[in-house]
Parts: C-alpha cells; structure tokens; sequence
C-alpha cells in the first residue's frame, strides 16, 4: 500500500492518477470481517476502480432475492398499517410545486447555498484566488452536485424499495412499501426536474454512493436491502435534506424540499419497525456481527460520498492534490454540518435496532461518529416535528 509519504514524492499528475485507487483500496479494507469484505468487494470494484456509474451507459445489475407472498393478507404489523394510512394521506404531486419561480443558482439574493458554505479564506491560504462571481459559480456547483447525488440516490431507493416491496416478510410491511414505490419515483421526478430546469446542471453519481447502490441491489438478504436503504441511505439522506432546506434561500427548492424531508421521514421510520425485533430477536451473534460490521462500512463510505471529489476535478484538480481538497472540504462549515445532521439521524438509528454493540462502538469512535449516539431515533420523530425543529433552528 502506498503511504502519503510516498504519494508525497509523485509528480502531480502522476499522483493526481494513482491516488483515487489507493484511496479505494484503503477504504475497502478497513473491515476485518471477511464476509463483509466478500459482500462489498465486488462492487467496490465496480464503483471505485471501474467507476461503472460514471461510463455514460446504463447499469445492469443481477438481482438476487427471494419474494416472500403471504395468501392469507394478514394483518401482521400495526406500526406498519398506522405507518401506511400517513403514507396514503401525504401523498403530493411534483406538478404543484412552484415551478413557475425564477431561479438563478448564481443570485446572491437568493442562494442555493449560502456564501459561508465554503472556506474560501482557506482557499486563498492555499494560493486559490476567486473573483466573487467564481465563488458563487462555485456554489452552485457544489449545490448542483449535492442534489445530483439526491437525485441518483433517490433512484437505487426506488429500485430497493420495489425489491424490498418483494421481500419484506409483513403484508402491512408490503402495503407500506408499496406507497414508498411512488414516493421514491416521485422524488426522482422532482429532483431531476430541478436541476434540468433550475440548475441546467447534473453531475455523474458519486463512485461511494454507486458501491452502496450496487452492494444492496445484488444482496440476497432482505434485512441487507433494509439496513442498507431504509437506515443507512434514507437516514442520511434525511440528515441532508434537512440541513439544505434549513440552509437555502431559494423558496422552489425549500419547497420541495419540505415534501421530500416528509415522506422521508417515514420511510426510516419504516426501516427501524421492520429491523429492531428480527435484528435483536431472529439473528445469531454472528449474523449480527456481520450486520453491524457492514453498516460501519457503509457509514464511511456515505462520509466519503461527502467529499464532492465530482467538483474538484472539475475546478482544481491540476491546484490541489486530493488529499489537500478533501481536508478543505472536510473543514468547510457548510459540510462540517451536513455531517453533524446526517449522522445525527443514522447513529441513533442503528442504537434502536441492536447495531450498535459495545464490540462496535470503538470504531465509530474513532471515526468521529459516535457524538450522535445519544440522539432520537426515527421512531421518536415525525416528519412535521422535524420540520418544525428546523424552522425554530
């Protein structure tokens, strides 16, 4: 494995080349379990050396589930058909959001993001100078980027939420997943309709976000496709849809926005009821182990997905080295809090459905996470208080 200090001694551009693959390598063998390390390499493979998801072709991947049909529509899970008469309720349609507002992603009055975002004075330490204008390019890059990864996101939901439909093994559970379908296929209308006609901007999916996307499709366990959607993606995601709606001035988006955080909402919801009995009751130690393994592991790869390396090679790959990019975007105050409020809704639910072992919580110490273990779980939260609590913020 190349060190930083040998990685130090490259010339750029040969640095520039080799260090995302020893980045990838790094992340892919942090595990110590080797099923865990069997069930992500492959699509480590494909997303991070590959970079299958940036190809500009579609993606194929095998799907390999069982579809667990129940004859007698049983009445099975009473959180779950409470769970799925909300979802029948607060069903929207994409078409009465205010598109007919004006949105400029450069328009200081009205910023996607705001300027504080970014660190610039870190920049111009750097020797990075921006004009104003560059700065506020740079912003809406950042912003355009952001929601391309919620975009792309929204569409593996989708595709898992179908499968989960399939799998899951409650008839509630299954009426539930059904309306989560349509939420998700409407969540990829939005989006993409933003930034088609808002932000005239979409970036290529993130290669961590892709791994995540294709580990999950491919899994055969339905409490994987659980555990990997409906806590680790749509609670992060939750987590940064509620930090961009606290932090935007652009009334289209905060709009939609406040229709997404609430379906959102439920569908972690979903993912904790469905997870917490059969992870702490049905699962030997093993199993659990592997879970709980596999779930850290997916955690550093959401936090890497942060790290918008999308936007630097675009603007400064030939004027910062990687590793100088990811410590400036590490430091921003913009990000710093995205994963504060992403992490804040994921830590605590994976306390509620038995993932978070006194065997495991020395990793996420040291990995900076374990600050939100204390915090509410999605059981505890709905999606109307969470938008209250952001709106009082």
């Amino acid at each position: 494995m190349l060190s930083d200090k040998v990685l130090d001694t490259l010339p750029h551009e040969i640095r520039r080349r080799v260090e995302p693959y020893v980045e990838a390598v790094q992340l892919m063998t942090q595990t110590n379990n080797a099923k865990v390390l069997r069930a992500m390499a492959p699509s480590g493979i494909r997303g991070l050396i590959l970079q299958r998801g940036k190809q500009g072709v579609p993606t194929t991947m095998p799907s390999n589930h069982r579809v667990y049909f129940d004859w007698t529509y049983p009445n099975d899970q009473p959180e779950m058909r409470e769970l799925y008469q909300r979802a029948k309720e607060g069903q929207w349609n994409g078409d009465d959001l205010p598109w007919h507002i004006d949105v400029d992603p450069e328009n200081p009055e009205k910023p996607i993001i705001p300027r504080h975002f970014m660190d610039y004075d870190a920049l111009r330490a750097r020797g990075i100078k921006l004009t104003d204008l560059e700065e506020r390019r740079l912003n809406a890059s950042v912003a355009s980027w952001m929601l391309s990864q919620f975009l792309h996101g929204e569409q593996g939901a989708l595709f898992a939420a179908a499968q989960v439909t399939e799998a899951v093994q409650f008839f509630d559970g299954k009426l539930y997943g059904s309306t989560q379908v349509v939420d998700e296929g409407r969540h990829v209308e939005v989006f993409h309709r933003y930034l088609d006609s808002k932000m005239n901007k979409l970036y290529q999916i993130n290669d961590n976000l892709f791994v995540i996307i294709d580990a999950l499709i491919q899994d055969s366990r339905w409490d994987v496709k659980f555990l990997g959607m409906q806590i680790m993606v749509e609670g992060l995601a939750l987590g940064a849809f509620g930090t961009l709606y606290q932090m935007t001035g652009e009334p289209m988006l905060k709009q939609l926005l406040k229709m997404v955080i609430q379906d959102e909402a439920r569908h972690v919801h979903y993912g904790v009821i469905a997870l917490r009995d059969h992870i702490r009751q049905e699962l030997s130690d093993a199993e659990r182990r592997e879970r709980e393994d596999w779930a850290f592991e997916v955690a550093l790869l959401m936090r890497n997905r942060f790290l918008s390396f999308e936007v630097y090679e675009e603007w400064f790959e030939h004027k910062l080295t990687r590793k100088e990019w990811a410590q400036f975007v590490t430091d921003s105050p913009g990000f710093a809090l995205f994963r504060q409020v992403m992490f804040n809704r994921l830590v605590p639910n994976l306390r509620e459905i038995g993932l978070m072992s006194d065997r495991i919580k020395p990793h996420y110490e040291r990995a900076g996470l374990m600050k939100y273990y204390g915090g509410a779980s999605a059981t505890q939260l709905s999606g109307e208080q969470l938008l209250a609590d952001l709106d009082a913020a």
